[in-house]
Order: structure tokens, then sequence, then C-alpha cells
């Protein structure tokens, strides 16, 4: 049975005393907040039992905040584990009390997007979006930029110049990454679709240009087809997916560059083409890890949502406070990726 953390073991760990530590639990005495910080991540390493003590210590002093988030999709087990992330990232935070909004856009329509965004913009003090790129909606978000409300964009960017920030992977280089996959798994060299969800979203757009660009530049003996617009629908994307397959007998790649790919995946699963065709999709989930076991899918391009959860929380906070000039206009985090012997 493992031993239960002590306060030695926290002291030892925060490079403190052991009455420093207890100064901290009891709050007999007062503690300098960095080093009342370093005892709590101690503690919270350790799995400390009083580790929730210490954390209400430290909130006594720590600034409130009500963020809101706008998401896609709530039935969609990739936006279920984002909500979730935000949700956990704002609830450790160790130098804000953050109460986060969650809310899921009913559509992509912008005069939806725009009403869901102001009406947002009346219960929180900063907001990250992730929706389509449309004049109407940087209107809102330069608005709301007026109001002093920074708007960040989540996974694919929105309002150049205008919003606040863009946290979420470089998309250009995840669609070479795409390429790269297909371009080296492929049976034979042959022709190669990319399904994107709409233009308007701008995350999509830089995979399919970067997805295109690498073929030209490596692999030309490939030939690509016209982009695919599926709207995120799975029946599209399976409709879509099954005429690719009547029409071209020497298809060697799919790449599906946004949603909608649990659509492709029962297409190629209905037809048998385990391991017939390189095929990539983005994000992990129940669908795609299926997938990746039965080599239906070669490989999967993932966002790593608690990073992005966690670092957006520091954003924010930097934006509506001293430190809002020197909030960066881009974040780019590491790209996951999958394979079937990684899952």
């Amino acid at each position: 049975m493992a031993r239960r953390p002590t306060i030695k073991d926290i002291a030892e760990r925060a490079l403190v005393s052991v009455a420093t530590v207890d100064r901290v639990l009891n709050g007999r005495h007062p503690v300098r907040e960095e080093t009342a910080r370093a005892v709590y991540d101690a503690a919270a390493a350790l799995g400390f039992h009083a580790t929730g003590l210490i954390q209400q210590r430290l909130a006594k002093d720590l600034p409130t905040y009500r963020f809101g988030f706008l998401l896609q999709r709530p039935n969609q087990p990739f936006y279920q584990n984002f909500g979730k992330a935000l949700e956990g990232a704002a609830a450790s935070s160790s130098n804000a009390i953050i109460h986060p909004r969650i809310e899921y856009l009913p559509s992509q329509r912008p005069t939806e997007v725009v009403t869901h965004l102001m009406a947002m913009a009346n219960k929180v003090s900063a907001i990250a979006i992730t929706t389509i790129d449309h004049p109407k909606i940087s209107e809102a978000v330069a608005e709301l930029k007026i109001r002093g409300i920074p708007v960040f964009a989540m996974l694919s960017d929105i309002a150049p110049g205008i919003r606040q920030g863009y946290i979420g992977l470089n998309n250009r280089r995840a669609g070479r990454m795409a390429a790269w996959v297909i371009a080296r798994t492929a049976k034979a060299p042959g022709r190669v679709a990319v399904c994107v969800g709409s233009h308007r979203f701008q995350g999509h757009e830089l995979r399919e240009t970067g997805f295109r660009s690498y073929f030209r530049e490596y692999a030309p003996e490939f030939t690509m087809l016209e982009t695919l617009v599926n709207l995120e629908a799975r029946s599209i994307a399976y409709e879509a997916t099954l005429d690719l397959l009547q029409r071209y007998p020497d298809l060697s790649g799919i790449y599906v560059a946004g949603g909608g790919m649990e659509g492709t995946i029962n297409a190629l699963r209905e037809e048998n083409m385990a391991d017939k065709i390189a095929v990539v999709c983005n994000e992990l989930t129940p669908d795609s890890r299926a997938a990746l076991a039965d080599t239906i899918v070669t490989a999967v391009i993932g966002t790593p949502l608690d990073q992005l959860a966690r670092e957006l929380m520091g954003l924010m906070i930097k934006s509506i406070s001293s430190e809002a000039d020197s909030v960066p206009g881009q974040t780019f985090l590491p790209i996951d990726f999958y394979i079937s012997e990684n899952i």
C-alpha cells in the first residue's frame, strides 16, 4: 500500500521548511504568495489530502473572472472532451478563480453566431470561440473590442487583426503532415481527395492549402481531386466517400481535414477498405480510435486539448489585465499524432 504524503514530503518538494508548510495549511502567519503557490503545487503533485484546504487559503486573495466559451456540436465527442478540458483548466487555475460559461452554437449561420456572441458578452469579461470566419462575425468582434471584451479564436482563426488572439494548431503544418503520411503509406500513386467542413473555416482552408502544397512539392506523381465540402455532417461525408470509391478505382488517399470523419469511416468500413487506402483524420475520438485499430484510418492528427485549455486561461487573464499588450497574436500548440501502435 502506497505511503500517504506528509508535510515533510511537501516541504522537500517545494524547497521550503516544514514550518512554512504548516503556516500555509493553518493560516497562522502571512506567507509570500509565490511561496504559498509553491507549497500548493507540491501538495497537488503529491496528492496530499489537504490540497483543497491550501487552495482555499490561496483563493482568498485571488481575482475572480467570468469567461465565456462558445463551442460547436455538443453531441460530438471531440467537443464534449473540449468542454471538459476547459472546465478542468478553470477549476485548476492557481492564479485566479475562474467561472467558465460554456455554450454550444446551434449552427454556423453568421447571424446566429453573432446573436450568441453578443448575448455571451453581457455575462462575461472575455470570450473564446470556435466558428467560421465571416464579415458579420468580424464586425461583432470589433464591436466587443471597443466595449473592452476581448475575443479569442480557438482551433480555427477568425477576424485577423481584430480578435485578441488565436490558439490552436498550426493548421497549414497539420495539412502538410497529413500529406506526408499519405504520400508515404499509399499502396501506389493515384488520386487523392481532401474533405473540408466549410471553406469559411480558416483552419480547414489552411489544412487544405498545406496538404496540396506538399503534394505539389514532394509527390507530384499523385493526382489531387477537387476539394469536397461535407459541412461536417456524417451523412454527407458518408455519401461523398462512397461516390469517391465508385468513381475512382485508383483512389489512394483521403484526408478529412475537418469534421464528418465518422461518415467517411463508416463508408470505408462497409466497403471493406481496411488497409487499402491511406486515410488521415483530425482529432482522436472513439470512432477514429476504433478506425485506427482496424487499419481503416492510417493516422490521426490531434489537438492537445488540456494544454490548449490551460494556456487559454492564462491568455484570457492577461487580456483583461495590465499585461494585455503581452498577449501573442497566435499561439501554436504541438501537434499530437496517433497511429494504430500508440493509441
